[in-house]
Order: C-alpha cells, then structure tokens, then sequence
C-alpha cells in the first residue's frame, strides 16, 4: 500500500502516449514496477500501442506483468490504425487492464470513468454541423463521444472522480501545438460534458508538445499526461493525489 492510500487519499501514476512498438523488448518493464512503488493506481491515457497492432498489445502486456496495482486505460487514435482493435482491447482486458470505453470502474472508492473523446476543437472555433456530408460525420462523431461520457458519469457516484480521456477538453493544454492542428486535438464538447458534473481532475494525452495543466471553464483541473510532457515529478508520468 502506498503511502496516500494509508493517509486516505489515492496516489494515481498517469502516463499516456507511451506507443509500444513491436520490435522493442520490454519498453515499459522497469517503469511500470517503478510505479507500483510510488503509486495506488496506474491510468494509461491512450496510444498505448504505435500502430494497433496485436504483437504491440502483446508486448504492452507482458510488461504490465510487472504493474503490481490496478491499472485504468482508453484507447487513442494510435491504437486504431490497424483495424484491429477488438483483438487490442481484449489483449488489454486479459492482461487485467479496466479498459474504459463509456464506461466507469472505481478503485479504493474513486470512480474513473473514461472515453477515447474525439476532434471537433474549442471555444468559439469549434466545428459546427454544416455543409458537406464528411464535416457533418466528423461533428457527429466528437457529439457522440462527449453523449457517451456523459451517459458513462450519470453511473458514477459522487465524490472523488477522475476522468480518462485521449483526445483534449481544453485548448489551453494543447498550447504549444500548432494552432492549425488544435481542432483535431480535442474538443471543448468534452469539457462541457464535464462541467456538468464534480469531478476531482481529467487527463489526457494525445498532445505531444502540449502543456501539462489547464483548467476547464467550470474550474476542473485538466492534465496533459502524454509521455512526452514535462511534469513536477521530473518523471514520464504524473502523480495525482485524489
């Protein structure tokens, strides 16, 4: 048991964007055991594999035999390229991953609830549905993933909650990106979702060259704990205490 466990907080390790490859030797071993020592939980925010390929799950897999606490995780963009996704999810959730999909999990009474989130961009920009048929699947796609976490946080009992995500809530954690890019890194549909609810931090990946924290219009604290991302641990993840 981790020390924040003991003081009746939950220390929560979160990485994403670690894009396991299939022709690296156990990439995350070492790391994963370190976070077992520092940490009650482990949450992967998604591109936990290059291109979704099955050997790549396999091999995030059997690193995570070295991951000694519970481990929480949605999918990212990465992990669909193949079209194998199915058989990705089902490596994960055999290795003993709480694969979030609209769905919640909870773990030492903090409820975790998560989707991949999608595109769509923020604020004033963000894209509406209009014109062509393919902007029109491109909005409706960002609506459906912010409808599904809303439907998935209705399930979550008040109190201490964190949210997964890949794609970004807010612009301002995504700051550093290109601004041409911003609209496919995220939505603020997300945030508004969120802002619907009291919720204790989201994080989320996906933006390499982002900024680690941000808050939404409603005051939650949102964290960009892709891998790439400097973070006050001096380490490739981040520790929440919830």
């Amino acid at each position: 048991m981790a020390d924040g466990e003991a003081n009746g907080t939950l220390r929560v390790a979160c990485i994403g964007d670690i894009h396991v490859k299939e022709d690296q030797t156990a990439p995350y071993r070492e790391l994963f055991g370190e976070v077992s020592r520092e940490a009650d939980a482990l949450v992967l925010a998604g591109d936990l594999t290059d291109l979704g390929k099955v050997r790549e799950a396999e091999i995030l897999a059997e690193d995570l035999r070295a991951c000694s606490i519970p481990v929480v995780a949605v999918l990212g963009n990465h992990d669909y390229e193949c079209g194998c996704v199915d058989e990705v999810a089902r490596i994960l959730r055999q290795a003993g991953v709480k694969l979030l999909d609209g769905t919640s999990c909870e773990i030492e009474g903090v409820g975790f609830v998560g989707v991949k989130g999608f595109g769509g961009g923020f604020g004033r920009r963000m894209l509406g549905s209009f014109g062509e048929p393919a902007i029109k699947g491109f909005v409706a796609e960002s609506v459906t993933e912010a409808m599904r976490l809303e439907n998935a946080m209705r399930g979550v009992r008040k109190g201490r909650t964190v949210v997964v995500l890949h794609y970004a809530p807010i612009a301002e954690t995504v700051e550093g990106e290109p601004p041409e890019i911003f609209p496919f890194l995220g939505s603020s549909r997300l945030a508004e979702t969120i802002d619907r609810f009291q919720v204790s931090a989201i994080v989320h990946g996906h933006a390499h060259r982002g900024t680690y924290e941000g808050r939404t219009p409603g005051g939650a604290p949102v964290y960009n704990v892709a891998r790439h991302i400097p973070k006050p641990t001096g380490k490739p993840y981040a520790i929440l205490e919830v």
